[in-house]
């Protein structure tokens, strides 16, 4: 699928109350300063309607989740197929089969081309230092059934939430299944290790798409929320695992970046990961139960 598209993540800030009118109105924003930089693809950071509940141990976390039919969730969807944008807009799903960290993926045109829910679910103990809260996702959400690839914006992309993005076996089935750019919605705080979190950020994000040839549109949230400082610096990064463009650390913004789809074959050209793979070797990976 050849061509060039502007791609964007749209990186908001931390939530302290909640505020849900605060929360859509600004993401409204960003999505008609999307409109006007001509933006086909865009996603949002990961829970970005919410704080990141998943920090804390709360019993009443059930007010944090929303049905699909959410007023929220199709006013983001209107809004985005009135400028013609396809959408990756991650929620907390209540769902007759569950609670989930899923994400939405809509066409130029508003339809509903899949929904991906979170694979990797984590949990961390904390520790001792400031932000060390650590992680209580399993307390909250169940893990998605599967991984997919959808058709929107003339190419074919891949999801993987957060947590997801550090299991190199996920990338390389999505891009196995077509994928040729992988987005990344992400809550990414610096936790108790500042000097280390932000020297890993990047890691995983530019190895994910130099080992499979595609595209990485990591959008994160950013600013403090109560004792997590999100990082910010989400990126667009190319199928040779360099950085294209990244965003601040401090500030709410828009990332906008074209890319050219015609760069995915010619990477995988030039470092044939495909004609050199063994998986006759690496049965051990998916050993048969």
């Amino acid at each position: 699928m050849p061509g060039s598209i502007i791609v964007a993540a749209a990186q908001t800030g931390s939530v302290e109350d909640g505020d849900l009118k605060t929360i859509a109105d600004a993401a409204h924003a960003m999505l008609d300063e999307a409109a006007r930089l001509g933006v086909r693809l865009l996603t949002f950071p990961e829970l970005f309607l919410t704080p990141f509940f998943a920090n804390r141990l709360e019993e009443q976390f059930d007010r944090w989740f929303m049905d699909e039919r959410h007023e929220v969730l199709q006013s983001l969807r209107a809004k985005a197929r009135g400028h013609g944008i396809a959408l990756v807009l991650p929620f907390a799903e209540r769902a007759a089969d569950g609670w989930f960290n899923s994400a939405f993926v809509y066409d130029e045109t508003g339809r509903e081309v899949g929904r991906y829910r979170k694979t990797h679910i984590p949990a961390y103990f904390p520790s001792a230092g400031p932000g060390g809260t650590g992680s209580f996702e399993k307390f909250y959400f169940a893990p998605g059934p599967s991984l997919g690839t959808f058709a929107v914006a003339g190419t074919r992309i891949g999801i993987l939430i957060c947590n997801d993005r550090l299991y190199p076996e996920a990338a390389r089935a999505l891009a196995l299944d077509g994928a040729e750019l992988i987005a990344m919605p992400i809550a990414f705080s610096t936790y108790a290790d500042p000097a280390q979190r932000a020297s890993i950020w990047e890691v995983p994000l530019r190895a994910r798409a130099y080992e499979n040839g595609v595209y990485v549109l990591a959008c994160n949230r950013v600013g403090i929320e109560g004792p997590r400082h999100h990082l910010g610096r989400s990126m667009v990064v190319d199928p040779r695992g360099m950085v294209v463009a990244e965003a601040g650390t401090h500030e709410a913004q828009l990332l906008a970046a074209e890319i050219d789809l015609d760069a995915v074959s010619a990477a995988r050209k030039q470092f044939p990961w495909w004609r050199d793979r063994r998986p006759d070797l690496y049965g051990a990976l998916v050993p048969s139960r």
